[in-house]
Formats: C-alpha cells, sequence, structure tokens
C-alpha cells in the first residue's frame, strides 16, 4: 500500500512545503487564541490555523457557510491531496473504487455553540437547516466525496486523538482486503472553542505557561505542564501498488504495518504501565512482520503532559528494547501543538516527508532532561537522516491507540 499524495492544513502552514519548510525551521504555531475572549480560562493558548481562506483553496463560497470550520480543513486538505497525487487530470482512475475515510474527534463544537446561542436568543425558528449536516463528523468524508465524486466506501472514524491514525490504518485495510484502489485518509479538528477549551481547562489538561505562549508545548521536557490544543487537517491519497504504477504516480512511501490496541483503564488517563502502547506498537510490528531494530525513527504522540511522554517513552523501550535508545524520536506537537483528531495524519505526513526528505524534525522546547525520558528526541534541531522505516503514534481518550510503519519504497522491492 503506498502513499501518493499530501494535503494539511495546520498552524505553522496550509500547503505541504511552507509546514515542512516551518517544522524545519522550528517555526513554532503557539499564540494566545484569538477566535474568542480568553481572560477567564486559566490557559489563554492554542495553535490556530492562520490566513485560512477555504476559497482559497477551491471551495465555492456558497458550499463554505454550509460548513463548520472543520470540514473546510478537511475538504481542503483533500483537495490538496488529491492534486498532489495528479488525480485533477487523471481520467484512468475508476471513481466507483475511489474512497473516504477522514474523521474528527469533536466535530462541529463550533456549529452547536453558536446554533445554541440562537436557540436561546431568539427560539427554535431561527436555528440554521444546516445545523445537523455542519456538526456531525462524517461531513467531513461526505463533503470530500461529493465534491470529488467518490463512489467507493464513505467512512468516519472517531477516535479522539487516535482519529486520524485509524483512518489511515482502515484505509490500509480496506484497500488491502480489495474493497476500493485508493482511499483520502486523515482527518480534521477545529476545537479551539470557549466550550471545549473551557473543558479541557477544567480537566487540567493544558498548559498555563501563558506568559510564553511559543514555549508552552515542550514534549518529553522536565517542565511540561500540560498541552496546547491546535486546529487543522491532514489528508493523504492511499492506493494499491498496482494502482500507483499503473498512473505512474510519485510514491512518498509504503504503509507496511497497522496496530490498534485499548488501555481498559481510564477514560482520560493512560494505562500507567503503558501496556496499551505497547501493544499498538507491537502490533504494528507484527503485522508487517518486522523486527523492531529495522525501525529508524518513531514520531510520537509525545503530548507534553507528564503522564503521556512518560508512559509513552517507557512503551517504546519495552517494544524495542536497547535499540530504542539508537532510535530518533520526536514530536512535532511542539510546533503545531495537540491536533486532536487531526494529530495523527498531520503527523504521518510529517513522517512521510522526514523519510523523503531525509531529515527528522525537531522537538523544540527541549531545554530541561527529564530523567523519566531518556531518549533521543532530537532536541531542538532539525537532524539530517536517512530514514528507511519510520512509525508513527497515536493515543486518544477512552484508552484508544493506533501505530502506523511506512517504509521507503524501491522499486522491485
Amino acid at each position: 500500500m503506498v502513499i501518493t499524495g499530501l494535503g494539511v492544513i495546520t498552524p505553522v502552514g496550509n500547503d505541504i512545503d511552507t509546514f515542512w519548510e516551518s517544522l524545519c525551521r522550528g517555526k513554532n504555531g503557539v499564540g494566545k487564541i484569538s477566535l474568542f475572549d480568553v481572560s477567564s480560562f486559566s490557559s489563554h493558548l492554542g495553535a490556530e490555523v492562520k490566513g485560512f481562506d477555504p476559497t482559497a483553496h477551491g471551495i465555492e463560497k456558497r458550499e463554505a457557510r454550509k460548513m463548520d470550520r472543520f470540514t473546510q480543513f478537511a475538504v481542503s486538505a483533500a483537495f490538496q491531496a488529491w492534486k498532489d497525487a495528479g488525480l485533477e487530470e487523471d481520467c484512468k482512475v475508476d471513481r466507483d473504487r475511489v474512497g473516504v475515510a477522514v474523521g474528527s474527534g469533536i466535530g462541529g463544537i463550533e456549529t452547536i455553540e453558536t446554533q445554541h446561542t440562537v436557540l436561546r436568543d431568539k427560539g427554535p425558528r431561527k436555528v440554521s437547516p444546516f445545523l445537523v449536516p455542519m456538526l456531525i463528523a462524517n461531513m467531513a468524508s461526505g463533503y470530500i466525496s461529493i465534491l470529488l465524486g467518490l463512489k467507493g466506501p464513505n467512512t468516519t472514524v472517531v477516535t479522539a486523538c487516535a482519529t486520524s491514525t485509524h483512518s489511515i490504518g482502515d484505509s490500509y485495510r480496506i484497500i488491502q482486503r480489495g474493497d476500493a484502489d485508493l482511499m483520502l485518509a486523515g482527518g480534521s479538528e477545529a476545537a479551539i472553542t470557549p466550550l471545549a477549551h473551557g473543558g479541557f481547562c477544567s480537566a487540567r489538561a493544558l498548559s498555563t505557561r501563558n506568559e510564553e505562549p511559543e514555549k508552552a508545548s515542550r514534549p518529553f521536557d522536565k517542565e511540561r505542564d500540560g498541552f496546547v490544543m491546535g486546529e487543522g487537517a491532514g489528508v493523504l491519497v492511499m492506493e494499491s501498488l498496482e494502482s500507483a504504477l499503473e498512473r505512474g504516480a510519485r510514491i512518498y512511501g509504503e504503509i507496511t504495518g497497522y496496530g490498534m490496541s485499548g488501555d481498559a483503564y481510564h477514560v482520560t488517563a493512560p494505562d500507567p504501565e503503558g501496556e496499551g502502547a505497547f501493544l499498538s506498537m507491537k502490533r504494528a510490528l507484527d503485522s508487517a512482520g518486522m523486527e523492531p531494530d529495522h525501525v529508524d525513527y518513531v514520531n510520537a504522540h509525545g503530548t507534553s503532559t507528564p503522564f503521556n511522554d512518560k508512559i509513552e517513552t517507557e512503551a517504546i523501550k519495552r517494544v524495542f528494547g536497547d535499540h530504542a535508545y539508537k532510535l530518533a524520536v520526536s514530536s512535532i506537537k511542539s510546533m503545531v501543538g495537540h491536533l486532536l483528531g487531526a494529530a495523527g495524519g498531520v503527523e504521518f505526513i510529517s513522517t512521510l516527508l522526514a523519510m523523503e526528505r531525509g531529515k527528522i524534525p525537531p522537538t523544540t522546547n527541549y531545554d530541561y532532561p527529564d530523567p523519566e525520558c531518556d531518549l533521543d528526541y532530537v532536541p531542538n534541531e532539525p537532524r539530517e537522516q536517512k530514514v528507511e522505516i519510520a512509525m508513527s503514534n497515536s493515543f486518544g481518550f477512552g484508552g484508544t491507540n493506533g501505530s502506523l510503519l511506512v517504509q521507503r519504497y524501491s522499486e522491485g522491492g
């Protein structure tokens, strides 16, 4: 299974080249939230998408007004990926066998909040007739399917912060079993709203380093104090190798393994033993028939929360043994924040680019080493390194976990 197209909307760039250049410069997308007044919240921080205009990405203005922000992000990223894969001009693709699996952890919460205000202040007759199709999480996949005329499998995964990784992994299985030749897969999120932000504040999950926004997201650093919520979308084109070769498509990499698991522990806290994370990574390796020491790089979930980073580190050491200390491990959440349901898609794309371009993006804000997090986190500067095989991790509330393995594609194996 190969990847032939990429598209992103992120806090550090709304196209692939800008996104990648920003990561390699260590550009930080975190700042004081501008979308609403945060003065009464414990955390003032967010990683917002800047300069986004849905019409600049091919969405008609009339359609954009019917979409929640998360759907606009998803469609924009999908259009990019479709174009990047050379599918705009490709008439050979059978759109009856092209599917979509683009998920969202939270969906249209901005629409819910604004329309609840309308209901409260003006009554039910003023509620938008587009309320339901704007808020439901599957509308991202729905709109992509409709606007591109794709009649293959159309589905949506909602598994919190593992959403995108599961969407990509499930699409891998869909193509593998012959239900589609090509899938657009990934995730989108636009949850920087008063209600969602307030909920995370009340859960004490967010960083409160309000005076130093760009220093707030600091995965694996001893002084980390919580994550920073981000927004955006990451969508990629996946297809069978046969389909890609027949089209003469550019190939970014080949997915070789997918693992998933449940912690069976707690609704928000990770299993302190890291059993779920361990099983997810191990199952990805097992599904690929791959030995742990073949992996060069792990794109970590790396949220910048005290528990996650420690537990993920321990799980990596348990999976990889002595090889864990030879791995490069990094978290781009240090720059883009935590994109929740979109995180896995954006981070898997950064993993593919690291492989293709021979450079690993850094974990920025790594200033104070934590003795309980003692791996090579590619601190603060990108690293020139050839990556043949990489793993990307995503772990979500509810104890849901996903891991993907990707390797450099070489013609003839």
